[in-house]
C-alpha cells in the first residue's frame, strides 16, 4: 500500500523544519532562526501507532510576495499540498495570528484536504490562553505544541493518522491498478500510453520534454481497471535547471513512482541501456515497485539471429540489482507487443501481492538451509530459527535467528534468490529482514 503522505505547510519562520525534524526523529532539515531557510520540498519516512508514512517539508509560504524566491517556494509548498493526504498548518503561538496566516489558511481550506492546526512555540500558560484565537483561523481544533522541546508532538500525530486512509483500504476497494509509465526523455513513454489507451491521449512529439506534468489516465481490459501515468521524462539531475518546469515534471515523476502499483521502464532501444536508465530504475527498485523493463522503438533496429539475446545480455549487466524484472521488447509506434506489456503488468502486481503460509515458508526454508549450511565467523556459526511473512508490495519476510552480524551478504542473496524463484516473485523486489531470536 502507499504511505500516506503529510504536508507541513506554513508562513515562514513558524518552526516547520523543527516540528519536521521532531516527527523524522533527526536533525534532517536545516534549522535556522531566519525566515526562508527551506527553499524546496524535503522528504522523509516516518512511522507513528504503527503507520508509517511519508512527510514533506516546505518553504514558507508568502501568497501575497513578490519576491522571486518566495514564489518559488509557494509553488513547492502548493505541489506538496496537492500531492499530500493530510497538511499540518503550523502557526506561531507567541506572535499570535498574522495577517499571512490568515492568507494560508484561506489557501488550505480551498485544497479540502484534511488539516491538523499546530499552534508551535507555546512554553507558557498565558500563551497556552491566548492560543484559542487561532480558531477564527477557520481550519479547525488548534493543538498546542513545542516543537523546540518536543511537547504536543504525540497529540498532534494521533489526530493526523485518523486522516489516512485505512490499511488496506485499496485492495478492499477493488482500487484500479496504477502503472506509471516512465524513463528518459524521448524514450516513447506517450507513445506507449496512447498505444495502450488505443487514442491519442497525450502529445506526442520527437522533441524531448514534450510531457511535463504526471498525467493521469483511467482505462479498463478485460473487466479490470487501470490507471495509467504518463509521466515527463527524467534527465540527469545535473541538466535541469532548478525550480523550472521540468524541474517540476520530474519531481511528480518521482512521486507517480512513489504511489503506483507497477511501473513499466521505457528504454530507447536506438540508445541502448545508458547510465540514466539504471538510475531510474534504481529509483523504482528502491521503492519495492514491480517493475517491467520496456526495449521500445524495436523497429528500428536492425536484428539478426542474435540480436534479442545480446540486448538481453546487456540488461542483464546493467541491472543487474532487479534481475527479477522481466523485459519486453516492443514498438509504440506499431503496436507490436504492447499488449504483451500489459499482460506482464497484471502478473508481476499478481506476484507483488502473494502471500506465503507461514508453514510452507519454513518447510522451504529449512532445505534451503539443509542445502546449504549458513555462514560463519570465528568458530560462530549462523543459526537460522525460523520465518514469517509480514507484509506485500513488496512480499516481505523476517528471518529469526541467533545472531544478525554473522548474516553474510552472498547466503541473504541465496536465500532471495530461492525464495523468488520457488514461489514466483518474478518482477517484484522482496525484501528479506533479519531479527535476533527475542526481539
Amino acid at each position: 500500500m502507499t504511505k500516506p503522505l503529510v504536508a507541513i505547510l506554513g508562513r515562514p519562520n513558524v518552526g516547520k523544519s523543527t516540528v519536521f525534524n521532531r516527527i523524522v526523529g533527526g536533525r534532517i532539515s536545516i534549522v535556522e532562526n531566519v525566515p526562508g531557510v527551506t527553499r524546496d520540498r524535503i522528504y522523509a519516512d516516518a512511522e507513528w501507532r504503527n503507520r508509517k508514512f511519508t512527510v514533506i517539508d516546505t518553504g514558507g509560504m508568502e501568497p501575497q510576495s513578490a519576491d522571486g524566491i518566495y514564489r518559488q517556494m509557494l509553488i513547492q509548498a502548493q505541489l506538496a499540498a496537492e500531492t499530500s493526504d493530510v497538511i499540518i498548518f503550523i502557526v506561531d503561538g507567541r506572535e499570535g495570528i498574522n495577517p499571512t496566516d490568515i492568507e494560508v489558511a484561506h489557501f488550505i481550506r480551498k485544497t479540502k484536504k484534511p488539516v491538523v492546526l499546530a499552534v508551535n512555540k507555546i512554553d507558557t500558560i498565558r500563551q497556552e490562553a491566548d492560543a484559542a484565537e487561532f480558531y477564527t483561523l477557520g481550519v479547525g481544533t488548534p493543538f498546542l505544541i513545542s516543537a523546540e522541546h518536543g511537547l504536543g508532538i504525540g497529540e498532534m500525530l494521533d489526530e493526523a493518522v485518523l486522516h489516512f486512509p485505512k490499511p488496506g483500504a485499496e485492495e478492499e476497494d477493488g482500487e484500479s491498478i496504477r502503472i506509471a509509465v516512465v524513463g528518459k526523455p524521448n524514450a516513447g513513454k506517450s507513445s506507449l500510453v496512447n498505444a495502450i489507451l488505443c487514442e491519442e491521449r497525450t502529445i506526442v512529439s520527437e522533441a524531448p520534454g514534450t510531457t511535463r506534468d504526471a498525467i493521469d489516465t483511467p482505462f479498463e481490459r478485460e473487466g479490470k481497471k487501470y490507471v495509467i501515468i504518463d509521466t515527463a521524462g527524467i534527465r540527469k539531475k545535473r541538466s535541469i535547471e532548478e525550480q523550472s518546469v521540468e524541474y517540476y515534471g520530474v519531481v511528480r515523476a518521482f512521486a507517480a513512482i512513489r504511489r503506483c502499483d507497477a511501473a513499466l521502464l521505457v528504454i530507447d532501444a536506438c540508445d541502448g541501456v545508458t547510465e540514466q536508465d539504471v538510475k531510474i530504475g534504481g529509483f523504482v527498485h528502491e521503492e519495492g515497485k514491480p517493475c517491467v523493463i520496456v526495449m521500445n522503438k524495436w523497429d528500428k533496429i536492425e536484428k539478426d539471429t542474435f540480436t534479442v539475446e545480446r540486448f538481453k545480455q546487456d540488461i542483464k549487466r546493467d541491472f543487474a540489482f532487479m534481475d527479477y524484472a522481466p523485459e519486453v521488447f516492443i514498438s509504440a509506434k506499431t503496436g507490436q507487443r504492447v499488449n504483451k506489456a500489459l499482460e506482464m503488468v497484471d502478473i508481476i502486481c499478481q506476484n507483488a501481492e502473494r502471500r506465503i503460509p507461514t508453514g510452507v515458508l519454513n518447510e522451504v526454508l529449512s532445505q534451503m538451509v539443509s542445502a546449504r549450511q549458513p555462514p560463519s565467523d570465528k568458530g560462530r556459526r549462523l543459526k537460522i530459527f525460523y520465518g514469517t511473512q509480514v507484509s506485500v508490495k513488496p512480499p516481505t519476510f523476517v528471518i529469526f535467528v541467533n545472531n544478525s552480524d554473522l548474516m553474510h551478504y552472498s547466503y541473504l542473496r541465496y536465500l532471495e534468490n530461492n525464495f523468488r524463484d520457488t514461489f514466483d516473485f518474478m518482477g517484484t523486489p522482496i525484501r528479506l529482514k533479519l531479527r535476533n531470536r527475542g526481539e
